[in-house]
């Protein structure tokens, strides 16, 4: 009996949680964003120079049952000194929700300087969404009969970002999905129909020369999204001997962070971050959450 009773109180926080705030936010948040920029601009495609495959899985609030899940993967690629190609594929899932969305970067170069280039991209593709409805009725939650009109096929969709990518900083500003589509929400304690709307990134980073072997990377990342308030990511890193990162990071209200990126290869980086959260609730019923990212390196041609 204790074990069902901690179990349905474990849900009820989870979906309260979810409605309440997280899915307000809608899209999946990264520790190692500097890292997954690919995911939600178009601009970053080919725009190092390298040809590399990334794989990153993210694990929210761990022990606790339908807390987010998040697997993506994105190929990047140069074609020639002006344009890049990128596909990226997000599986995400929380609670009841599962989406999938798969898309076709191109990015443009414009040199504006002898040591900066700004990357113009556009995004293109699409999702497919799904709603476990029986499970809500599991947890006592009442639910808008409007659900079951939700549109469960293909969803198209487009985006659009810029990069400006200097020798020592960068600034990024992307709109991923500019088109609105329907989900789940919730409201007055009864799980609704809702929309999704856009969401607006701008993230920036600088990388100070403390000695021969050691740079100081700080990096911020702002997401934006009508209806809910401004969450912020602030990140401080080290990197040693261009081979090991190691940070910490807060999002504000949310989480602390620590991360590591490790270079093993010219053609291989791990990363990892472990996340906790600063909500009482959460932290209680759960082990925290756990990101890890690896990236293939097909083509370098700095260490940079």
């Amino acid at each position: 009996m204790k074990t069902m009773k901690f179990y349905k109180n474990t849900l009820i926080i989870v979906a309260f949680l979810l409605f309440g705030s997280l899915y307000a936010q809608q899209e999946p948040n990264y520790t190692l964003y500097r890292y997954t920029m690919n995911v939600i601009n178009p601009a970053f495609a080919g725009a190092d120079g390298n040809t590399s495959f990334t794989s990153s899985f993210r694990s929210q609030w761990i022990s606790v049952q339908g807390a987010p899940e998040t697997q993506s993967f994105f190929y990047s690629q140069p074609l020639g000194d002006k344009i890049g190609l990128g596909l990226t594929l997000v599986s995400d899932q929380v609670f009841v929700e599962s989406q999938t969305s798969f898309n076709i970067d191109f990015s443009y170069r414009l040199q504006v300087s002898e040591t900066a280039n700004l990357f113009l991209g556009l995004k293109a593709g699409g999702s497919t969404y799904s709603v476990d409805r029986g499970n809500l009725s599991n947890i006592g939650l009442p639910v808008d009969p409007a659900l079951s009109n939700i549109d469960n096929g293909f969803r198209p969709n487009f985006g659009a970002g810029a990069y400006l990518l200097h020798d020592k900083y960068f600034v990024s500003l992307s709109v991923p999905r500019i088109l609105s589509s329907e989900r789940i929400d919730k409201a007055e304690g009864r799980v609704t129909q809702a929309t999704q709307e856009a969401h607006v990134y701008l993230a920036g980073g600088y990388n100070f020369d403390i000695s021969d072997n050691t740079e100081f990377r700080p990096s911020t990342m702002v997401r934006y999204v009508s209806g809910t308030p401004l969450s912020l990511d602030l990140t401080a890193a080290f990197r040693f001997y261009d081979k090991f990162e190691l940070g910490a990071a807060y999002r504000t209200d949310e989480a602390f962070s620590g991360l590591m990126m490790v270079n093993l290869a010219d053609w291989m980086d791990i990363g990892y971050a472990y996340e906790s959260s600063t909500r009482d609730e959460i932290t209680t019923n759960s082990n925290g959450t756990h990101e890890i990212l690896v990236r293939f390196n097909f083509k370098k041609k700095s260490t940079k």
